[in-house]
C-alpha cells in the first residue's frame, strides 16, 4: 500500500522529512522531525537495507514519532526525529557518514543525532569529523548510553513484575532476551547478577555464542524468543515483532524490551491486554540513552545510570496504575498521555 507523504505528516503533526543524497559517497538517507516545539529533535541514525524508499520512510516515520513520544514521557525539553540510512552494500561507510554529518551540521543543531541499529562507536567517530551536532563517542560524549537503556528497561521489568504479583523476586524469575547487542548484553549482565534465569537468542550466532559463553545463559533460536514460556520477554533487537500471528502465541507474563516499535499496530496493545500480558509500552522503558544524551547535550550533565533508571520505573508504574484504575491497556495509556503533553506544548506557543 503507497504511502501519501503529505497526508501522513498532516495527519501525524509532522514538522518535516527531508530527502538526503550525497553525489560523491552515494549516501542516501531520510530524515524525519516530528517535533521540535520544546526544543532540538534527538534521535538516532539507523542503517540498514530496505526493500524499497517506501519501506524506510514508512519506518523513519514511525521511529520519528516515536521519539517524540519517548521525550514527552521521559519530561525533556526536547522533541523528537529519526534518520535512515539506506545501507548499500557497496559504498565506503565512512565516508557516507561523514557526508552524512556535513548535512546534519547544515541544519544548525534542529537535529541532534545519536546511535541506533547500524549506527556504533566507529560510525559516531566518522560523523564526529563533520558535525557538532550528535552524541559523541569517548570521553568528550554522554558515555554509557547502552548501560542507560538497559537500566531503564531492567527497572522497568522490576516495576513490572510487581505490579504483576507484588514481588520482583528474581531468583524465581526466567527472561528471555532477544537481541544481544549491546544493550541486550548489558541486560543479560544485570538479570544474571540479580539471580534470574536468563535465555538469550540473536541472529548472528557467532555473538550469540560469545555472550552466552561469557554470561553463561542458556541460547535459543531467535524464531522461537516469543513462543518461550516465561516471566518476561524482552525484544532488544528490531521492532514489529508484536504483530497479528506474533501475539497469539506469546507466552510470557511480562513483554518488556528495549526495541523501538514492538507493536506493529496499536491495536496489538490492547490485544495483548485482552490476553493478560502485560506490556511495557517501548517507548516508556527504553528512554535511558536518550535521557542521558539530552540531558549532557543540554547541560553537560551526565546523569546517573541508576538515577536513569529509577526515574522510567517511576514513570512506567504511573502509566500501569492508570492502565489499571481505568481497566484499559498500557500501550494505549501511554499513547495517550504521550499524545495530551505533545498537545500542550504545541498550544502554549500559540498563547
Amino acid at each position: 500500500m503507497s504511502i501519501h507523504l503529505l497526508d501522513a505528516m498532516s495527519r501525524e503533526g509532522f514538522e518535516q522529512v527531508i530527502a538526503f543524497h550525497d553525489r560523491h559517497s552515494g549516501a542516501r538517507a531520510l530524515l524525519a522531525i516530528h517535533d521540535s516545539v520544546q526544543g532540538p529533535a534527538f534521535g538516532g541514525i539507523r542503517r540498514w537495507s530496505y526493500p524499497s524508499d517506501e519501506h524506510a520512510l514508512r519506518d523513519c516515520l514511525r521511529l520519528a514519532r516515536a521519539m517524540t513520544w519517548k521525550v514527552a514521557l521521559a519530561g525533556l525539553r526536547a522533541g523528537g526525529a529519526k534518520l535512515v540510512l539506506i545501507d548499500l552494500a557497496h559504498q565506503d561507510r565512512e565516508q557516507v557518514y561523514m557526508a552524512l554529518g556535513r548535512f546534519i551540521e547544515s541544519l544548525g543543531g534542529r537535529y541532534q543525532a545519536g546511535p541506533d541499529v547500524g549506527t556504533g562507536e566507529a560510525e559516531l567517530r566518522a560523523l564526529a569529523r563533520s558535525t557538532r551536532y550528535l552524541a559523541c563517542p569517548g570521553e568528550e560524549g554522554p558515555g554509557e548510553l547502552a548501560e542507560s537503556t538497559a537500566a531503564g528497561v531492567f527497572h522497568g521489568m522490576a516495576a513490572a513484575l510487581e505490579h504483576l504479583d507484588g514481588a520482583v523476586e528474581w531468583e524465581r524469575r526466567r527472561v528471555v532476551v532477544q537481541g544481544l547487542g549491546a544493550v541486550g548484553t548489558e541486560l543479560c549482565r544485570r538479570l544474571v547478577a540479580s539471580g534470574a534465569e536468563v535465555i538469550g537468542c540473536d541472529r548472528d550466532a557467532r555473538r550469540a555464542l560469545s555472550v552466552g559463553a561469557e554470561l553463561e545463559i542458556d541460547l535459543i533460536d531467535p524464531e522461537q524468543a516469543g513462543e518461550k514460556p516465561c516471566d518476561v520477554y524482552a525484544p532488544c533487537a528490531l521492532g514489529g515483532v508484536l504483530h497479528d500471528l506474533s501475539l497469539q502465541r506469546v507466552a510470557a507474563l511480562v513483554i518488556a524490551g528495549a526495541a523501538n516499535n514492538q507493536l506493529v499496530r496499536n491495536l496489538h496493545g490492547d490485544q495483548l491486554h485482552e490476553r493478560g500480558v502485560l506490556y511495557c509500552p517501548d517507548f516508556v522503558i527504553n528512554a535511558g540513552a536518550l535521557i542521558r544524551g539530552v540531558r549532557f547535550q543540554q547541560e553537560g550533565l551526565r546523569v546517573p545510570v541508576e538515577e536513569i533508571g529509577a526515574g522510567i520505573a517511576r514513570t512506567l508504574r504511573g502509566v500501569l496504575s492508570r492502565a489499571r484504575t481505568e481497566g484499559r491497556s498500557p500501550a494505549r495509556v501511554a499513547n495517550e498521555l504521550a499524545i495530551a503533553r505533545i498537545a500542550a506544548w504545541r498550544k502554549s506557543t500559540l498563547s
